[in-house]
């Protein structure tokens, strides 16, 4: 037996022969070529397959993952059809009269080596995309298919890395586990098994793939992150035993549907969902969440080709609302910038997306798109219980500012005898220290706080979430980010208003007692998380 350790992502045991991945070549060679015409035609006819096939790598992600996570094909799309990448692969194959595959290679190598030498870590990370879309290319150019798993039988996928359209290319129906040598917890492997409650391991190290090969025998054990191949009698029972119990958690979960969220001494609590899409309903009404504590509306933004129309908008949050039943939907304004950009927006580039233009900032300097998305949510308030949130707040003046739009939409509609909901609850994230230290001043002004906890824990260290080299200093569970929860929560129940949590922090369950006794009135987590999250708070006696 040999055992190897990475780092967990996804809690939970799988048995079974190892598949390891093997990449398609894509080394090429250097061809001269006579009809440099030709060989262009060639190039655009490969871009035009190599995009339809992001399309429908896209579907497939959309289902499996969500929006928010596929979104990532979308913009593989638009770099495919770069001015600039577009214009280097043709100055190339007319200039030095080479084949496509070359000039694609090259051109691939010189991008990926400018983002890779950038500061910011979100344009770093854009050199990892350049090298999928153009290995997918060379491969069209030179009609290299990528084989899927050939096993019958269920396989743990063992790799050096995966790129984002390799993950979600493969039968999902045939993978146990993913190990990973390399990549971070934000990855998309890591992602994808999240969602899909596939156990994962990364960063195992590249002496453990040079050990492996297809066929071995492993079992994974995503909590610990321990792989142990050719396991003994003693490793296998126990690891049997776990995924048995691991199993049976499930089963008992199942039987919480209908249960309320109350702890042992009486104290309830709301637990809610978080979505990116009108498509994720079913997976909030299938796991019993009470409401919809987080709707990311950017989804809206993210996959059109222009400013989505306030009919548009008017529909997909009616449809929201209508779904829900009366129970309560909280809608987020746009949040776009940072990591997510649109191109139609037309953002500048900049050094620090993450402290710059994005979000509510955006809405209250283009104040033409925030009043279009105001005027469809309020329209469509008379067909549910809905809540809207404001991202990004940092100051008393920004919330001014909103509330006077606000109150200007809904004089507009009344005047144009629209009908409007008059109990649309207002709210803002705590997302931001400065938000969190003015908690007092901001309370009075809203119906409810939402902390987002993975912005605040990352300006509060001054830590990069999406930067996998500090990835070892973000400390989820740093006592300043907690303080901050805590004094939002204090100013918030002073001042009559509520105050949930929707990042990542509510789900983790090692913390729900510490926000109950802080007076969190409501958690929002994953839709697959929701179950466990009334597990915990039932077990919890706060008079202990």
């Amino acid at each position: 037996m040999k055992t190897y350790q990475g780092k967990g992502v996804y809690g939970a045991v799988a048995v079974g022969k190892i598949s390891v991945f093997k990449k398609r070549d894509a080394s090429v060679k250097r061809i001269h070529v006579d009809d440099t015409d030709g060989e262009k035609a060639r190039f655009e006819q490969a871009k035009s397959l190599a995009i339809q096939q992001l399309r429908v790598i896209y579907d497939k992600a959309l289902k499996e993952v969500g929006e928010a996570n596929a979104a990532i094909f979308e913009i593989h799309q638009m770099m495919l059809d770069d001015d600039d990448y577009n214009e280097s692969i043709n100055s190339i194959i007319e200039s030095q009269s080479v084949n496509a595959e070359y000039a694609v290679a090259v051109t691939a190598d010189n991008f990926a080596e400018m983002f890779a030498a950038m500061e910011d870590t979100y344009m770093k990370a854009r050199a990892a995309d350049v090298r999928d879309i153009s290995n997918r290319l060379i491969n069209v150019l030179s009609e290299n298919i990528q084989t899927d798993i050939t096993s019958d039988e269920k396989v743990i996928i063992c790799a050096s890395d995966l790129a984002p359209s390799e993950t979600v290319a493969l039968d999902k129906d045939k993978v146990l586990a993913f190990v990973t040598a390399h990549g971070s917890s934000n990855s998309h492997t890591a992602i994808l098994a999240r969602n899909m409650n596939i156990p994962a391991i990364i960063g195992v190290g590249d002496e453990f793939l040079a050990e492996i090969k297809d066929g071995d025998v492993a079992m994974v054990d995503g909590y610990t992150g321990e792989i142990f191949v050719n396991p003994d009698e003693e490793t296998h029972a126990r690891l049997l035993e776990k995924q048995r119990a691991g199993e049976e958690k499930k089963r008992l979960l199942q039987e919480l549907k209908g249960k309320e969220n109350i702890t042992i001494d009486g104290h309830r609590i709301d637990v809610y969902a978080n979505i990116g899409s009108v498509s994720d309903i079913g997976k909030v009404l299938a796991n019993d969440a009470g409401g919809i504590g987080l709707f990311r509306s950017e989804f809206l933004y993210l996959e059109n080709s222009d400013y989505p129309t306030e009919e548009q908008q008017f529909n997909a949050y009616k449809k929201v609302l209508e779904s829900m039943a009366g129970k309560k939907v909280i809608i987020r304004t746009l949040d776009i910038g940072a990591d997510k950009q649109v191109d139609y927006f037309k953002l500048k580039k900049e050094e620090n997306p993450a402290l710059g233009y994005r979000a509510i900032r955006i809405c209250l300097t283009r104040p033409e798109i925030f009043k279009t998305q105001l005027r469809a949510l309020y329209r469509s308030s008379v067909f549910g219980t809905l809540g809207i949130m404001f991202p990004m707040i940092t100051s008393v003046s920004e919330l001014e500012r909103i509330l006077a739009l606000c109150c200007e939409v809904k004089e507009e509609l009344k005047g144009q005898n629209i009908e409007l909901s008059d109990k649309v609850e207002l709210g803002i994230m705590i997302e931001t220290p400065a938000a969190a230290l003015i908690s007092d001043k901001l309370a009075p002004m809203v119906d409810f706080f939402s902390v987002g906890t993975n912005d605040l824990t990352q300006y509060t260290l001054a830590c990069d979430r999406q930067n996998p080299d500090i990835e070892q200093f973000i400390d989820t569970h740093h006592e300043a980010v907690l303080r901050l929860i805590e004094m939002s929560a204090e100013n918030a129940h002073k001042n009559g208003a509520w105050i949930g949590i929707c990042g990542e922090l509510g789900a983790d369950t090692s913390l729900t007692e510490t926000f109950l006794r802080m007076g969190i009135d409501e958690l929002s987590v994953s839709p697959s998380f929701v179950l466990k999250v009334r597990d915990t708070v039932r077990s919890i006696d706060l008079t202990k």
